[in-house]
């Protein structure tokens, strides 16, 4: 069986927002990773109060662990920002604060920056949402390039935009955008809802895939590996035979209630990768 590198999983602090930042470095160095997706939120290191001492109380963090930060994931999907709104001064403000979530990344020395394609209104002509997607796209992933930072873009589910939700329109957005330091993620629920497929990413990204949600669903629901319905082992494992070179990750979200024991439900995820990865593989 094909198996990806044990080294290409890393941690992320996705159902630990009611744990204090200091607590979750210390579970996620036990688990035995050595890098992290920082998810933005609240508590942890959001962009609405991110200091220059909170944002260095992070690194602190992360360092004295031996963690070191692979992208930051800014909350952008419920909270009051959004890159494509309809709404100028919303989306002004948006494209400003991720601009600053790059300078983040840079004081953190995280190799990436987590973008989504925004949403628009749902009786607006879909050209104008495009547009505004890719010039603000296009604006932040210019600013993070200006301090060596790379960009991840995310197709989302439609509740969730209404601009790109499969990869044929995040391979659009792509060429749209013709950035060189963008890359991809496959979302497993994404890929699975859009009818999409590991393969199918494969050959329209390439070496540009460098990240990957590992959820279960039904297909939605960013479940624990189990708890829904996803070959998620085969997913995996095609990863591998198709060798696959990015990082993956969990990404519980699920009602909620994992988050109030997220080391049983990363557990229980880290069980079921077991098999599939190789412990005796030595990073590049």
């Amino acid at each position: 069986m094909p198996q990806l590198a044990f080294h290409q999983l890393i941690g992320a602090n996705f159902s630990f927002q009611h744990f204090p930042f200091e607590r979750v470095a210390k579970l996620i160095r036990d688990f035995g990773m050595k890098e992290i997706e920082l998810w933005g939120i609240a508590q942890h290191l959001d962009l609405f109060h991110a200091t220059d001492a909170g944002i260095d109380s992070v690194r602190r963090v992360l360092a004295d662990n031996g963690l070191s930060a692979w992208c930051f994931t800014p909350e952008q999907v419920l909270y009051p920002i959004n890159i494509a709104s309809g709404d100028p001064d919303l989306r002004r403000d948006s494209i400003k604060r991720f601009c600053h979530a790059a300078d983040i990344c840079a004081a953190l020395g995280a190799r990436y920056l987590f973008l989504t394609p925004g949403r628009g209104y749902e009786d607006e002509a879909t050209n104008s949402v495009w547009d505004r997607s890719v010039e603000a796209l296009g604006a932040i992933a210019g600013h993070a390039d200006d301090v060596g930072v790379r960009c991840l873009l995310e197709p989302l589910q439609r509740f969730e935009s209404n601009i790109v939700n499969d990869a044929a329109g995040l391979r659009r957005m792509l060429d749209a955008l013709g950035a060189e330091n963008i890359d991809i993620v496959l979302d497993c629920v994404a890929m699975a809802t859009a009818g999409d497929t590991v393969a199918g990413y494969v050959d329209l990204f390439g070496a540009r895939l460098a990240h990957v949600h590992l959820v279960d669903g039904t297909p939605g629901g960013h479940l624990v590996w189990g708890d829904g319905t996803l070959p998620l082992g085969d997913y995996v494992s095609e990863l591998a035979r198709l060798g696959y070179a990015g990082k993956l990750t969990f990404e519980p979200f699920g009602n909620g209630s994992y988050a109030l024991d997220p080391v049983r439900a990363w557990t229980r995820c880290l069980d079921a990768i077991e098999p599939y990865l190789n412990r005796a593989t030595v990073p590049a």
